[in-house]
């Protein structure tokens, strides 16, 4: 469904098309010549028909990827691809990066953390893998750890598979890209302002000019300020501000020129979920449980007492969703500025000259006194109503993470030996940096952590843990130099192939000192250089103009420090300097198609990616580790998206992902199972909105998620698997006058009670949203 808009304001004059240019010729004859034309002889003479044609709306469906990499249609890419558009998530006001992409299956934040940390920020799992150090904004590398908003956020590209050819160094299955909102030739104003049950607050704007007396400029700007607490729990808020002025020269002309800027600046309460005593699969230890060999992860047998009372788990209720046991003070704040410079020239005949210039800079702070509700962390004495959990795993994060790029592609098309060739080719430079703040941990008692809190009915009003800044820090630095080219060639008229190659040299450099006043680990400095190889092929043939077949395949590599700037020497962790980058290799088979006029596409594809070099136990040598470790993911991926009709629109996924270690143990909580964790075996998204002929818009759609194992360290009697799920959300539209339309959204229409992501142990969860309803008021003039 298209939002209001109006007309009130003239856009900048534009060129009259041919077809433009004969409608007004007709419409100028027909005003001559009313009916029909009458010859001298008072007979008549029918005018010949004139057809006007136009491009066709389509609020879904997109036919292209924003970067000048990506030189073909969607149709023709040889590569799973969903772009998410703003129309579709502006339907579902969806807020964040991670909502967002709940319209592609099978990518989510599926996991919470480990035992001594909550993970924060956009933390997206794809296809068995952590993604969330492969996000992209307009083609370059976002390093924020900090939740994004989607205020200035015009689409939302996922690529599937390696993209090591695309970007570098990345997750081994697959991307995603921002593409930001810029100016346009066009004057209009939108806004949207939004209430809702839970305390639910947001205002966004929108405001685009024409710059009169400058030929083909614009000025744009975005904002939003929200201030709304998390459905379903206690204290958790999101308090976001955002501001993005972007202005353009030469829209009209062949060289053109934009420069943006964003500032956003959080000042949230973090979640740190809630013991999953009482769930479905949760058992107190048990001593048959316990392991007869201990390790330090499983101490061994405990005393009888402490058996009796933790037995008495078994049946202990479950505690309230809504439980918070964090503290006041505990807060998750980040700012985050970034300068964009970007000029295009056409250089003529499809040809296309891009640099583009950015520096960016986030700050996070982060602190919440968060817990593990094992063992002697639990205190059992007199009636459940009287237990007390230790808030005694404190997360912290202190960090700043900085990019410089410059970024210049070449896109042409040339013709050798009677074949035309598409070509793509760039050259990258970059600077990241990422520095870990040390600190000091201090409360009123002096131990570092706050006081415990009742397992039942939690105080945040309790003194908390706080801090100061500490003696050390800890800087990983990145420089990449890349050079890439990129080849498709038309060998008939259904028939092409395609090509790229991208070589990247880089330097990761890690220094750390004490975290700790009275930390005694040494000093670390160290560094790490090499060379990235990754490339692609493909093959294409097309049955129909309307649709296509083809074959892929793909490697990408993630060297240590690729994802953390953080190097390692120890030789049991994947950043250590004496290992060889992750490497991934992903193979697919597809078909894409668009029906109904081009308005409705239909993708499917089968894949398989292998991942290598991951680092094992030597099975030979005890205590010593190699880098021969191997895990695979398989699946099928379904979907469509587009107009069925002028009024009825859908978006719709289905994906399988079958994931096995093929090589190496099990780190699973299911020792009979040798799948990854936090990947779902199927998943399924839905939504869809018909328009009535008297103007409501009604929609909704579905998200449903298969079970899912999670990580382990040894934990016992925690839930092995998070149960699958489905949820039903809806909404409805309606537009007041030309300007303004009232829209109702209901989230978790029938209040399904479901985990929405686990930690590593187990031991914690964060309960999945429940119903509740949001009025929003859209704007446009």
């Amino acid at each position: 469904m298209s939002y209001i808009k109006s007309r009130k304001h003239p856009a900048a004059p534009r060129r009259p098309s041919t077809a433009a240019a004969t409608a007004a010729a007709l419409a100028a004859g027909i005003a001559m010549h009313p009916a029909s034309a009458q010859t001298a002889t008072g007979s008549t003479t029918s005018l010949p028909e004139i057809t006007v044609s136009g491009e066709a709306q389509n609020d879904y469906k997109a036919d292209a990827l924003s970067s000048p990499k990506f030189t073909e249609p969607l149709i023709d890419t040889t590569r799973t691809v969903t772009i998410i558009k703003e129309s579709l998530f502006k339907e579902q006001v969806a807020t964040t990066l991670t909502e967002a992409l709940r319209n592609t299956p099978g990518v989510g934040t599926f996991f919470l953390g480990e035992n001594g940390n909550t993970t924060t920020g956009d933390a997206v799992y794809m296809r068995g893998f952590d993604a969330s150090s492969s996000i992209f904004i307009d083609g370059v590398r976002d390093t924020s750890t900090a939740s994004r908003d989607v205020f200035n956020v015009e689409s939302i590209e996922v690529i599937k598979g390696p993209s090591g050819s695309d970007y570098g160094r990345t997750s081994p299955t697959g991307s995603i890209n921002l593409v930001t909102k810029q100016p346009r030739l066009e004057n209009f104003a939108a806004g949207t302002l939004s209430l809702g049950t839970q305390n639910q607050r947001r205002v966004t704007a929108d405001l685009n000019r024409v710059i009169e007396g400058w030929n083909g400029a614009a000025f744009r700007l975005n904002v939003i300020k929200q201030d709304s607490d998390v459905p379903g729990r206690d204290h958790v808020n999101n308090d976001r501000l955002g501001i993005a002025p972007s202005l353009a020269f030469g829209l009209n002309g062949n060289t053109r020129a934009f420069f943006n800027f964003i500032h956003t600046k959080q000042d949230n309460v973090p979640d740190g979920g809630v013991p999953t005593i009482g769930l479905p699969g949760y058992s107190a230890p048990s001593a048959a449980a316990v392991p007869t060999n201990p390790t330090p992860a499983n101490p061994g047998p405990l005393p009888t007492a402490t058996q009796t009372l933790l037995n008495q788990l078994n049946g202990a209720p479950r505690v309230r969703s809504r439980n918070f046991y964090g503290t006041s003070s505990d807060f998750d704040d980040a700012t985050t500025n970034m300068l964009t410079a970007r000029i295009e020239h056409d250089l003529g005949n499809g040809n296309l000259l891009t640099n583009t210039t950015r520096y960016g800079r986030t700050d996070h702070d982060y602190m919440l006194n968060a817990f593990m509700p094992t063992g002697n962390n639990l205190n059992m004495s007199g009636l459940p109503t009287d237990w007390t959990v230790a808030r005694s795993t404190p997360t912290n994060v202190d960090q700043r993470n900085t990019i410089l790029t410059n970024q210049t592609n070449l896109r042409a098309t040339a013709m050798t030996g009677g074949l035309k060739h598409t070509i793509s080719a760039g050259l990258e430079l970059t600077r990241e940096e990422q520095i870990n703040y040390a600190f000091v941990a201090r409360n009123t008692g002096g131990a570092g952590t706050a006081p415990p809190a009742n397992l039942y009915n939690p105080d945040w009003n309790a003194p908390g843990y706080s801090r100061i800044k500490g003696p050390g820090q800890a800087t990983g630095t990145t420089r990449t130099a890349a050079i890439y080219a990129f080849d498709t060639i038309q060998v008939t008229d259904r028939f092409s192939v395609n090509g790229g190659v991208r070589y990247d040299r880089y330097k990761t450099e890690y220094s750390s000192n004490p975290f700790t006043a009275t930390a005694t680990a040494p000093a670390i400095d160290v560094s790490k250089s090499g060379n990235l190889f990754g490339w692609k092929l493909g093959a294409l043939y097309k049955p129909a103009d309307n649709g296509s077949v083809y074959a892929a395949y793909g490697v990408s590599q993630q060297p240590p420090g690729g994802a953390a700037f953080s190097l390692s020497t120890s030789a049991n962790n994947a950043n250590s300097t004496a290992y060889d980058p992750q490497k991934a290799r992903t193979a697919e088979v597809g078909t894409k198609w668009d029906f109904l006029e081009r308005q409705l596409g239909v993708a499917a594809a089968l894949y398989r990616t292998e991942i290598t070099n991951e680092i094992i136990a030597d099975p030979v040598s005890q205590g010593a580790f190699i880098q021969s470790g191997k895990k695979r993911v398989q699946g099928v991926e379904l979907s469509t998206v587009g107009q069925i009709t002028k009024a009825w629109a859908i978006n719709a996924g289905y994906t399988t992902m079958h994931t096995a270690v093929t090589n190496g143990a099990n780190v699973g909580a299911d020792p009979g199972s040798n799948a990854l964790n936090y990947t779902p075996k199927s998943a399924f998204t839905l939504w869809t909105t018909y328009k009535t002929p008297f103007g409501l818009t009604v929609g909704g759609g579905a998200r449903y998620n298969g079970k899912l194992q999670r990580g382990t360290d040894g934990a016992v009697g925690t839930p092995r698997y998070t149960d699958s799920y489905v949820v039903f959300d809806a909404m409805a539209l309606y537009p007041i006058n030309r300007n303004l339309s009232l829209q109702l959204n209901v989230y978790n229409l029938f209040d399904k009670d479901y985990v929405a992501n686990i930690n590593k142990s187990g031991y914690r969860y964060t309960p999945g949203v429940p119903r509740y309803a949001l009025l929003s008021a859209n704007f446009r003039f």
